[in-house]
């Protein structure tokens, strides 16, 4: 089931998501369908906050076919280095992109959809993309990364075309 993505700069895409305490049937499910909404819309990556779940979901697929699905559950960064400059888009802020400055290693914890606790390591668009969904759980949107200016610039022109 496709499930609607929140818009900037809806109030919702700002709550914090709390940890899942138990990976059951019910998240499975919504595993699927974020995975079926992400494809579709289309996107690399989306957290469980822009559909209105507020749990610390997310899921991925950085891949040019779609072949390789990676689904973190409770995503931790343990850790980060260096810096990397990335144009990044949202599907929470539709047909805008901007260069965002994000750590260019990173190693995460997380829960697979078994419940089972697991590492990775990551860089370049994998890396980017975990931070860019973590922020979205933490209610940080890639916007929130720009200066002040171009922030005011993008809010005007969301308002004006949502009229």
């Amino acid at each position: 089931m496709l499930l609607p993505i929140l818009h900037y700069p809806d109030k919702r895409l700002r709550t914090k998501a709390v940890p899942i305490e138990k990976v059951n049937d019910a998240i499975r499910f919504l595993i699927k369908d974020m995975f079926s909404t992400m494809y579709n819309a289309p996107g690399i990556g989306l957290a469980a906050t822009q559909v209105n779940h507020h749990i610390r979901l997310i899921v991925i697929d950085t891949s040019e076919d779609k072949t390789q699905p990676l689904c973190l559950i409770n995503p931790e960064i343990i850790e980060k280095d260096g810096e990397l400059e990335w144009d990044e888009g949202c599907l929470s802020v539709p047909d805008y992109y901007e260069c965002v400055t994000r750590a260019n290693h990173i190693k995460v914890r997380a829960l697979n959809e078994q419940g089972e606790m697991f590492e990775l390591e990551a860089q370049d668009i994998l890396g980017v993309c975990i931070q860019h969904e973590i922020d979205h759980l933490d209610g940080i949107l890639f916007v929130d990364h720009l200066s002040k200016l171009k922030q005011r610039r993008l809010l005007e022109k969301t308002k004006k075309s949502q009229k």
